[in-house]
């Protein structure tokens, strides 16, 4: 004689829930950091656009190009990378040139990556906007309390310093007794 054995089923999706201890620490980026971002993207920007129209005025055979056609390419060559870094980049990393170097990271308000459209309405209606009443849109993320410049209420982000990713939540240990 042998014994039948049960075995109680669990409701679906009941053996595969599990606590996750993991948790991801997001440290609001300082206002220095991000002025740093922002100048090493546009110092970028600057020499691409010099060092393109002296190639173009160059290839181009000097003085006898006509119109500024040097300065257009140029321009045109600015325009290009500026659209890759700034918009591209930013929307499906969440950085630039300039956030990737001071290890900064545009995130959605909700930890996600912000997207080509949100980082379109931050950088080119946002920006404008910051600057717009004497770069004052830009000084609000050092008085605000969650670190977030009128761009990024525009635009629901929020820039972040790199976290090192999920760590795991420590275990409460008992204290002894008598300590």
């Amino acid at each position: 004689m042998t014994a039948k054995v049960q075995t109680a089923k669990l409701p679906s999706g009941a053996a595969t829930t599990r606590v996750d201890q993991r948790v991801r620490v997001r440290f609001r980026a300082p206002f220095a950091l991000r002025c740093g971002a922002l100048l090493i993207d546009y110092i970028l920007l600057a020499l691409i656009m010099v060092f393109s129209t002296m190639i173009a005025r160059l290839m181009g055979g000097g003085a006898r190009m006509a119109g500024g056609t040097a300065e257009k390419v140029g321009i045109l060559i600015t325009l290009i990378v500026a659209v890759l870094d700034l918009v591209v980049m930013a929307g499906l990393t969440g950085k630039t040139v300039g956030k990737w170097t001071t290890g900064l990271r545009i995130e959605r308000t909700d930890g996600r990556l912000p997207g080509i459209g949100r980082v379109v309405l931050r950088h080119v209606v946002g920006y404008p906007l910051s600057l717009l009443p004497f770069g004052l849109g830009f000084l609000v993320v050092a008085v605000s309390p969650t670190g977030r410049a009128l761009h990024d209420l525009i635009a629901g982000t929020i820039v972040v310093r790199r976290s090192g990713g999920p760590i795991v939540a420590p275990t409460r240990q008992p204290r002894p007794q008598g300590a």
